[in-house]
């Protein structure tokens, strides 16, 4: 009981503090809605096409730091789970879960967010470095190759999903579960990136 209590809250504070949207925040600050403009996501791409490098930064330590303090949360309320050799900490699972899908969906701002990448991958650091390495290198290859910063996002969750299922890395069934989630949530917010790659029709980053 006690442990489910403490599950409970750490899937409700993970999601407050995703739900803290940094792009809103910067963007109210600078005098626009930022889901009002360019493609409409509170997110870091957004951010730094309508509002500028200064305005982005701002936004990449935040989302950053949300992740980060939401998986600090979830370990500090110490549920585990164990699965032959392998143990996963369960609550920073749910906490880092429970970033994401606040950044996505704020309640403290209309359910109306981004797309979770930035918040994902630190939370992804936060849960296993190595995955998280190989997933944000292959980001940077993808995204220094084609301009796409949405198809190395989506490569990178399906790679975090197929790795999550290597044995070498020794995670349980609730990590992989956690992996999928995360990775149909980050393709689903991306669907229409998705028609816009296949169309021809997607805006590529300016370096």
């Amino acid at each position: 009981m006690i442990d489910l209590i403490k599950l409970i809250a750490a899937l409700g504070a993970g999601y407050l503090l995703g739900s803290i949207s940094t792009a809103v925040l910067v963007g109210k600050a600078y005098g626009k809605d930022i889901r009002e403009h360019g493609s409409k996501s509170a997110g870091l791409t957004n951010t730094l096409r309508v509002l500028g490098k200064p305005a982005a930064l701002v936004v990449l330590f935040g989302d950053i730091l949300k992740g980060i303090v939401a998986c600090l949360v979830g370990l500090y309320l110490g549920v585990y789970a164990g699965s032959g050799v392998a143990v996963d900490s369960v609550s920073m699972l749910l906490a880092g879960a429970g970033a994401i899908v606040g950044h996505n969906w704020p309640v403290f701002f209309g359910f109306r967010g981004g797309k979770g990448v930035l918040t994902a991958a630190a939370v992804l650091f936060m849960l296993d470095p190595m995955i998280a390495a190989s997933c944000l290198g292959t980001f940077v290859l993808i995204v220094a190759a084609t301009r796409y910063v949405s198809l190395g996002s989506i490569c990178a969750a399906l790679l975090f999903l197929v790795l999550s299922f290597i044995p070498m890395f020794g995670h349980t069934i609730y990590f992989q579960i956690f992996a999928l989630a995360m990775a149909s949530m980050v393709v689903a917010k991306h669907r229409a990136n998705i028609g816009r790659l296949l169309s021809g029709t997607e805006n590529k980053l300016s370096f």
